[in-house]
């Protein structure tokens, strides 16, 4: 039977009506989104995540939660994401050391870099500086490794724990510059900056993040910066390479998201990313913490990662680093 013509207009009208409902019900994001960081908080990593996913929250309209789940170097809470429904409500803003490096560390870490996540792209590079405490005698890295030469094994190094940046960075530092000191590993940065701070160890490789608001406070001194280049945090500070060629690095942070995310999401992910790197005041604030924003999307986010892996594996052999 015939649907009368008035209702069939009523039909139609109902159906255009609740058409922007339905694409609104659509619409990504549509109820908050965890960020995890697998980090402790206080450190570089949660310090970045909570700038982003504050303005994150203010471009697209949901509150971006950042969770932290740490440990095991950050394997819990990348490989908890991995295993995250693709829906683009959970994410991962990772350094990469938790990565890149970890891979080459762990027997198992729970995730594959490769195969288990979409790269939605960077946000951040960090500053990162070989600190020491106010008493102790050396002001720069040639007088470091003066100290450590005529001393061995007397000097202690902390770090924020076996096989992080800082750890590895501090043995590549021995290697090149043939000095010993005793590692000293932490439960995270702010712990070790805290044991710095108060002398129970002399020296040790930290983020900005981390250690700058120490370094303002005048109660760590900067010796030298960690990355290839001056930073504009500390443009008067020169670079460990200065002193020791070709030594050096410069962290990133990137987010990702569990593989097989729709690719609308990950661009629209990426896409309000980049409009929040933007954003003066994430500028400011990014700054402000010893940080710069760093551009770089899906795909070469992930050639970059593939470039990483082999050269962190290779760090990791000779610094004979091997976790359970």
């Amino acid at each position: 039977m015939p649907i009368p013509r008035r209702t069939a207009l009523t039909l139609l009208a109902l159906a255009a009506a609740s058409a922007p409902a339905l694409a609104q019900d659509s619409k990504y994001p549509s109820k908050p989104v965890t960020l995890v960081v697998p980090q402790v908080a206080g450190g570089a990593n949660d310090a970045i995540a909570r700038i982003v996913a504050q303005k994150l929250s203010e471009t697209l309209g949901q509150q971006f939660i950042v969770d932290n789940r740490p440990g095991a170097g950050g394997n819990i809470g990348t490989a908890a994401t991995a295993r995250a429904k693709p829906d683009g409500y959970t994410l991962l803003l990772t350094a990469d050391s938790a990565y890149v490096i970890n891979p080459a560390l762990y027997k198992s870490t729970g995730f594959d870099p490769l195969k288990d996540f979409e790269p939605v792209g960077t946000v951040a590079s960090s500053g990162y500086v070989v600190v020491a405490n106010n008493h102790f005698a050396p002001n720069n890295i040639a007088e470091l490794i003066t100290a450590a030469k005529a001393a061995p094994g007397k000097i202690n190094i902390a770090s924020a724990g076996n096989g992080t940046v800082n750890h590895l960075f501090g043995e590549m530092l021995g290697k090149a510059a043939g000095i010993d000191m005793t590692h000293v590993p932490y439960k995270g940065a702010s712990a070790a900056v805290t044991d710095l701070v108060g002398g129970t160890v002399q020296v040790s490789v930290q983020s900005l993040p981390s250690s700058i608001a120490f370094i303002k406070g005048g109660k760590l001194k900067v010796l030298a910066v960690v990355n290839e280049k001056r930073i504009a945090a500390l443009p008067e500070v020169p670079t460990v390479g200065e002193t020791v060629k070709n030594l050096g690095y410069t962290p990133w942070y990137g987010v990702f998201a569990p593989a097989g995310t729709p690719k609308a999401i990950v661009a629209q992910l990426q896409a309000a990313i980049g409009q929040v790197l933007d954003a003066p005041d994430v500028r400011e604030k990014l700054a402000g913490i010893g940080c710069e924003p760093l551009k770089i999307g899906p795909e070469p986010l992930a050639a970059l990662i593939r470039k990483e892996l082999p050269r962190w594996a290779k760090v990791v052999k000779e610094a004979d680093v091997t976790l359970d």
